[in-house]
């Protein structure tokens, strides 16, 4: 999973494939206990996808760019939502849609940070918040 404008020999990726959830980070420091597993907490109402803890952010050190990216299931989207309110959620003391991009025929959604996401549990969720670009939520 590539990260646009950077070296993929300078990306470290993580991927949990048994729920749609990958991350790759660009940084200076990226401790060996980064990196992704199921969440024990229940997923939001408008929840899309499973919840994904990112283990160990605050390992990360001199971070350029994150990228994370969940599969979601369209079916959940409530009746009449657009297909491209989804958008990449973290835990930052309530749940936080991040600016996310869509990919419809993929079923992704996916969010590129430039900094550590400020919560460590993520989820795809449905978000009518209007912060959309073509495809884009958050």
């Amino acid at each position: 999973m590539a990260i646009p404008g950077y070296d993929s020999s300078n990306v470290a990726e993580f991927a949990l494939e048994s729920v749609g959830a990958r991350v790759a980070v660009v940084a200076g420091v990226v401790p060996e206990t980064f990196g992704l597993e199921k969440s024990a907490r229940d997923p939001p109402v408008d929840a899309l996808s499973r919840p994904v803890d990112i283990r160990d952010t605050d390992g990360l050190k001199a971070v350029e760019a994150v990228r994370i990216s969940l599969a979601y299931d369209p079916s959940k989207l409530p009746p009449g939502a657009s297909p491209t309110d989804v958008a990449v959620a973290v835990d930052d003391d309530g749940w936080v849609p991040l600016k996310s991009t869509v990919d419809l025929e993929a079923t992704t959604v996916e969010a590129v940070l430039n900094d550590r996401p400020p919560g460590s549990t993520l989820v795809a969720g449905y978000d009518d918040s209007g912060v959309s670009e073509g495809g884009t939520v958050g």
